[in-house]
């Protein structure tokens, strides 16, 4: 990946390099541009985007950090969206224009759609950015652009500038036409869909403005938006106008008032850090002198299997109850924390396979709930006799979606593999038959590791919940606090089977991006392994490299939400 990535770069530096020899070789000709910033809202000191677009609505205006003033653009880079933000302008033909930013971030570019760019790598302070290019003979708009680069984390950007004359001047002063059919498409607590009929103008319309009365909260560049940080139950009334390179800007679109929907506090109010604790092997910690040393209160107790006829058992041959699973348990119980046992796992002979219907399956299930008074249930869905065969997919949401029912309170957790960008072929199938069965699931959790080599553990854990996020938003029309409220992650501490290594540092990194998104549940695999052994490869009983004792578990217990 990392030989891939870097060749990518050296091509694109090589790109580069001619296109500012073209650039170059052609300035004794044109006019050169007098210094004065056309660019609107450049520090986006307006607290809002306009007229600024981001792909992916990965764009967004923060406090901190900045370079001048007191926001910034913040681009929230994926491995599969560099989060572009580009802005156009009339500018005049046959003229040098300079260009510069301040920008932070690794592989962070500033350029001209069509022209010249420039990039640089400046993760923890902000450095600038300066080009310049030259239009073309009949040229009348440029669409400047910053953006960061695949999978290599957010950027931010401040103080762009573009020096030179505005266009105009007895160029282009014909508006658009008005957007026509203006409706909403969607709606949540938070947040409102609208789309409408393209405008018409002379030389094109390159922006269309969404308003709430008189105030502009969006510009986008086709002809649909999701206004999102809405207030709920609060009714509101859009319009939109179009917009061209020149600035002129239409007649109002007609008007669409839409209230939003009630308040739910951003999803189910559940939060969890819950690592696992597994008493088959490992050489299984006292749990109490884990919580005394931590600071720990859940675990995840791994694996309820079948042991035969649809009966759980505790890896299918220990007994669920009266045995060494139950007195750790207790133990934890006793020092103030609980447990949320684990159905499934990667091997064994499991319940959601062998169990001949939903309704048998949730009987099984029945049966743990009832053994400890639980408060939280997670079938953890892996390899192909569950997570790769939809059949059964069905009926261990079906049979989840029954237990809901007939335990009010009771959370339901799944849990299942993933790519780096988010849930594969199976995971999305899973998620959608959750919403077509109505299975009411509290938190879709992802395993991100063992994704085959990759390198960046805290990028890659990051983008697989995004893709997560965006996944739960299309799949069951939540805003993005809804969607995170959703979401859990299930690391590997350590090294993973795949000698991916996830040191504690990085670990902190993805408790933290965890707590800032406000995600519902952080855990790893697992208690067992939170002792260090550098060097010892993947071992059963340590994480094979250097740390202290516990301590993934304590930075996991720092998860709040």
């Amino acid at each position: 990946m990392r030989d891939t990535l870097g060749r990518s770069r050296r091509r694109l530096l090589a790109l580069l390099g001619s296109a500012a020899l073209a650039v170059g070789g052609a300035i004794a000709l044109p006019g050169t541009a007098h210094a004065a910033n056309i660019l609107t809202n450049p520090g986006f000191e307006s607290g809002g985007l306009s007229p600024w677009t981001c792909t992916g609505n990965l764009g967004s205006v923060v406090s901190s950090p900045v370079h001048g003033g007191a926001k910034a653009l913040q681009g929230a880079v994926t491995s599969s969206d560099n989060a572009q933000c580009s802005q156009t302008v009339a500018v005049q033909p046959n003229t040098t224009y300079s260009l510069s930013g301040w920008v932070r971030g690794s592989y962070v570019y500033l350029g001209v759609n069509g022209g010249a760019s420039t990039w640089t790598s400046s993760p923890s302070a902000y450095s600038q950015l300066s080009v310049s290019f030259t239009t073309g003979a009949s040229q009348t708009s440029a669409t400047i652009y910053v953006h960061g680069w695949y999978g290599q984390g957010t950027y931010y950007a401040d103080d762009i500038g573009l020096d030179g004359p505005g266009g105009g001047g007895g160029g282009d002063t014909q508006a658009p036409t008005a957007p026509s059919g203006l409706t909403s498409t969607g709606k949540t607590s938070s947040s409102v869909s609208l789309k409408w009929n393209a405008a018409t103008d002379n030389t094109g319309v390159t922006a269309y403005d969404i308003y709430s009365g008189a105030n502009q909260l969006l510009s986008v560049s086709g002809t649909s938006a999701t206004v999102s940080g809405l207030s709920p139950s609060t009714s509101y009334t859009f319009t939109v106008k179009a917009r061209d390179a020149a600035g002129n800007a239409s007649p109002a679109s007609n008007s669409v008032t839409v209230t939003t929907d009630a308040g739910t506090g951003g999803g189910t109010g559940f939060k969890q850090a819950a690592p696992y604790l597994y008493q088959g092997w490992g050489d299984p910690p006292n749990p109490t002198t884990v919580m005394n040393a931590t600071g720990a209160k859940w675990f995840t107790m791994a694996f309820v299997l079948d042991s035969g006829g649809c009966t759980p058992a505790w890896d299918g041959s220990r007994p669920l109850t009266g045995g060494v699973d139950q007195s750790a348990i207790n133990q934890i119980r006793s020092a103030g924390g609980d447990i949320v046992p684990s159905f499934g796992g990667w091997s064994g002979s499991k319940l959601g396979a062998n169990c001949s219907s939903a309704s048998a399956l949730a009987g099984a299930i029945q049966k743990v709930v009832d053994a400890y008074g639980l408060k939280a249930i997670d079938f953890d869905i892996e390899n192909t006799d569950e997570f790769e065969n939809e059949a059964v997919q069905a009926r261990i949401l079906t049979a989840l979606k029954t237990v809901k029912a007939n335990n009010p309170g009771l959370k339901t957790i799944v849990t299942f593999g993933t790519s780096t960008t988010g849930p594969t072929y199976y995971g999305n199938r899973l998620i959608e038959q959750a919403q077509a069965l109505g299975a009411n699931i509290d938190v879709f959790t992802i395993m991100p590791f063992d994704f085959g080599g990759g390198s960046d553990m805290y990028g890659n854990t990051v983008n697989a919940a995004e893709g997560l996020k965006n996944k739960l938003k299309s799949t069951f029309g939540w805003d993005d606090a809804t969607a995170y409220a959703h979401i859990g992650i299930s690391g590997m501490n350590g090294l993973s089977d795949q000698q991916e290594s996830t040191t504690p540092a990085i670990w902190t990194q993805i408790r933290d991006w965890a707590n800032s998104h406000h995600i519902a549940r952080l855990a790893f695999w697992s208690v067992n392994r939170d002792r260090p052994c550098p060097g010892g490869g993947v071992a059963e009983n340590c994480s094979g490299i250097s740390q202290n004792n516990w301590q993934f578990t304590s930075i996991t217990a720092g998860f709040t939400g």
